[in-house]
This record gives structure tokens, sequence and C-alpha cells, in this order.
């Protein structure tokens, strides 16, 4: 087991689970905004590996957070960690693939999400990342897609999804295939942040 600092957190992982990257902090600031700026509401992170996101976006703007990992071990380090920062009041964890564990009537304010994004072929670009956490699939977008679907179907009015990917070709790809408003896109020293909305 190690510990790393995220954004004031201290948080835990293991080798099972992608190590917690330090720019992702700008996803969690980014999401803290839109919590304040939007409507009432749950936060619901997918994907959501050890918590250190949307942990660290609730511990800067206090809100509910449903995180839904399909790891079992990411989940129990999210639990851990939730407790470890005092959060675990405002945590649910939620182990299962990302459809399955919501209920259909289910609604969240905001939906983030870290989805594996790399392309199948260049997972090998990253050695020291367990494969399942990373692999996107041919284009890198397989779980990323989902993502968009689930946020589609879970979505209060007037909420938004805030996903992050590996590069603006990825968000091209997926402005094409989705109804889902394309707000705003951030370059990032790692990736790209993309804010989504449905269509008004």
């Amino acid at each position: 087991m190690e510990e790393t600092g995220f954004g004031g957190l201290r948080i835990e992982y293991d080798d099972s689970v992608l190590r917690p990257r330090p720019w992702t902090v700008r996803q969690s600031e980014w999401a803290a905004e839109l919590v304040a700026g939007g409507p009432d509401g749950r936060l619901l992170e997918l994907c959501a590996g050890v918590g250190h996101i949307g942990l660290l976006a609730i511990a800067r703007q206090p809100c509910p957070l449903v995180c839904v990992d399909v790891s079992a071990q990411a989940c129990e380090l999210a639990r851990r960690n939730a407790r470890a920062n005092g959060l675990d009041d405002l945590v649910e964890v939620r182990h299962g693939a990302l459809e399955e564990a919501l209920a259909p009537p289910e609604r969240f304010a905001l939906v983030i999400a870290d989805p594996p994004w790399v392309r199948s072929g260049r997972t090998g670009d990253h050695p020291d990342d367990p494969v399942a956490a990373i692999d996107g699939g041919p284009d890198g977008l397989d779980v990323a897609r989902e993502c968009l679907a689930v946020a589609r179907r879970h979505l209060v009015a007037g909420g938004s999804l805030l996903l992050q990917l590996g590069d603006r070709s990825q968000v091209e790809t997926l402005a094409a295939e989705t109804d889902l408003r394309l707000l705003e896109v951030r370059q990032e020293d790692g990736g790209v942040l993309v804010h989504l909305a449905p269509p008004r």
C-alpha cells in the first residue's frame, strides 16, 4: 500500500489500481465549481478508482457523492480514503458495472468520470499502470461512451458531465457521435477535460 498527496487530501492506493495523477486535481477543482454553480443534487463519479477526484471535489464544495467502479479493490480503497479524509458521511461507494450500479430513477446534478482512455495498441507505453485501468479499447473510447450513455439517462435538468480524455481527437470523435452539447474543452498536462450537457 502506498499513499500520496492530492490537492491537500491523503490518498491510499496500491499496484492494482491507477496511481492518482497530480494534474487531475484540476478536474476536481472544475467539478467543485460546477457543483457550486449548478442545480441542487448529488455528484456521481463513474470509473472512480480510489475516489480521489470526487473526494477532492466535495472537500472543496460539499455535497453527497456516489462513487462507482467495477474493481472491488478500488472501491475498498475509495471507502478508506473517504474515511481517512473525514468525508465518509457524504460518500457512498458502489461496486459494479456503471449502469448496473444505478437504479433507473436516480438522478444527479453532475457526473464526473476518468474512464480508461488509452488506445489498446498503446497500453504498452504505460508499463507501470494496470492494463484494466487504462485500456479504453481500439480508439480509447469504449468506456467513455458508456459514461456518456449513463450521464444522458441520470442527469437532472440543468445537469452536466465532466469527462477526462486523452486528446482532442477523442473529443471530436465523441462529439460527432452524441447529441450531448460540447460546452468547453480544457487542455491539461496529461490529457483533456471535457464539459458536456444534454440537449436543451
